[in-house]
């Protein structure tokens, strides 16, 4: 606590006034570390829309909705369910599921009791059985992998353990009414091996049933002549159309399959990234224009005090402004974007897909009807323009943005420190990065300044002081020798 002293002199305030024109280099460091985070956190701003925007690309590529084709099943309508690809022929189908595929198993040939001839059920004690041996532990084996079970467990403990066991690859269960406990393999298709063992035994399963296969006749005369197909796992893709086989029907019950052309969820996916292409080119567009206002620099806290709350937001905002303005990413990321549209442009235009006027920066505009169109007369090519070849080897215009995309959030990653996956606006930067780097060199240079000043602050009242005692002993020498005159 520093006390005035007794002379008359304010030291406080002859202080201040030293130290304030001292202060106007670690204000200046303050003010330019302000400007740092700020243009930090816009960046961070941007990486999180970037993150959105990719993400959304994704889904537009594998989105389902690109699918024009659409199956419409009638008939009997419980047989089969069915999905058509982008490539569907159109044609007709008359099916017939005569089998379905089944898996490999094996199940208990009676239901199961307990020693008191209670019907079992999944909290019985695998000891409390009928059947039980009173053995201490009952053993199975199956597919090459053997457990054991103490005779205090439950139907519903072996149930877990079997089908959570990786290596036994099989699903157990027990249906309460018939009363009876199954082991079936996880794969259509392949026979469980081995099913030995004392639980086995204990449980009364019979002997492993080995995997069908499912077959199905399919017409596109209607009716007149049908194909025999066979899956091992009730699947399988004819005439670009998927069919799913739920259960058998008869000849004279046939599901009937036409394949119709909806283009109304391809339109709105393409159009929800016609929108969020130009929300995203705006918003880099507008960052890299954006007015920047020289005279407004970050507010000290003692310029602060004297102001209202509302003035400090304007004056902020406005001190906020351009801080990105002809910022090298920036203008590299919408140049890129850009570059992906005018390189496809041949192929957007003739689907209804142009860009606007120069002025505009590059945003897209759809005409609908031409689109509509597009998708109803050649569907596939659309959906090449857009999610590539089926095979890979042409990558459409999602791909091509997301590879461009991804290349702007590795820049913004290096100089900010933001992260390439999280769209949080409030996740911690990495300290590893160009930014990061110059904000710890700022708190570095603040922080010595402070300890400078504090120092030459501390110098500044000593020296006062002295002086202070000084003019104290003048004037107790000069009252003395007055008084001698007297």
């Amino acid at each position: 606590m520093r006390i005035n002293g007794f002379s008359g002199m304010d030291i406080d305030s002859m202080v201040t006034n030293l130290m304030t024109a001292k202060k106007a280099p670690l204000n200046k460091l303050n003010q330019q570390k302000q400007i740092l985070e700020w243009t930090r956190d816009s960046y961070r701003e941007l990486n999180s829309k970037i993150v959105d925007f990719r993400t959304k690309l994704s889904e537009f590529k594998l989105s389902p909705a690109m699918n024009t084709q659409q199956a419409v099943v009638s008939g009997n309508t419980t047989a089969i369910k069915a999905d058509a690809s982008a490539n569907a022929s159109g044609a007709a189908m008359a099916v017939q599921v005569t089998s379905l595929a089944q898996k490999s198993n094996m199940t208990s040939g009676s239901k199961l009791s307990t020693s008191s001839s209670a019907d079992a059920t999944l909290t019985t004690k695998i000891g409390d059985l009928s059947t039980s041996t009173g053995a201490a532990d009952y053993t199975v084996t199956i597919n090459g992998k053997s457990l054991t079970f103490s005779s205090d467990k439950t139907i519903d403990n072996v149930i877990n353990t079997i089908s959570t066991d990786a290596d036994m690859k099989v699903n157990a269960s027990f249906d309460e009414v018939s009363g009876k406990f199954s082991i079936t393999s996880k794969d259509y298709g392949t026979n469980l091996t081995d099913g030995s063992g004392t639980l086995k035994t204990l449980l009364g399963m019979g002997t492993i049933q080995n995997a069908t296969a499912g077959t199905v006749k399919i017409s596109t005369d209607g009716g007149s002549s049908f194909k025999e197909f066979t899956t091992n796992n009730n699947s399988l893709t004819v005439n670009g159309v998927t069919l799913t086989l739920l259960s058998t029907n008869t000849s004279t019950d046939l599901a009937n399959i036409q394949t119709q052309t909806d283009p109304a969820k391809a339109l709105d996916t393409i159009k929800n990234f016609v929108q969020n292409y130009n929300d995203l080119l705006n918003t880099f567009g507008s960052k890299v224009k954006e007015e920047k206002y020289r005279d407004y620099q970050p507010l000290t806290d003692e310029q602060k005090k004297d102001m209202k709350e509302n003035d400090i937001t304007l004056w902020e905002q406005k001190a906020k402004s351009g801080l990105l303005k002809n910022d090298n990413i920036l203008s590299s990321a919408v140049s890129s974007m850009r570059s992906v549209i005018t390189g496809s442009l041949g192929d957007l235009s003739a689907i209804g897909i142009t860009t606007g006027q120069y002025y505009e920066n590059g945003k897209i505009y759809i005409n609908e009807e031409k689109l509509k169109v597009a998708l109803q007369s050649d569907p596939q090519k659309v959906m090449n323009i857009f999610q590539g070849s089926a095979d890979g080897a042409t990558p459409g215009i999602y791909s091509k943005i997301s590879d461009e995309m991804n290349g702007t959030l590795d820049l913004l990653a290096k100089k900010a420190g933001t992260s390439k996956f999280s769209s949080d606006v409030n996740s911690i930067f990495k300290t590893e990065s160009i930014m990061g780097k110059q904000l710890a060199d700022y708190n570095k240079r603040i922080s010595d300044m402070k300890s400078r000043l504090s120092d030459m602050e501390t110098r500044y009242y000593k020296q006062f002081s002295a002086m202070e005692e000084a003019m104290n002993k003048y004037q107790s020498q000069s009252s003395s020798l007055t008084s001698f005159l007297q």
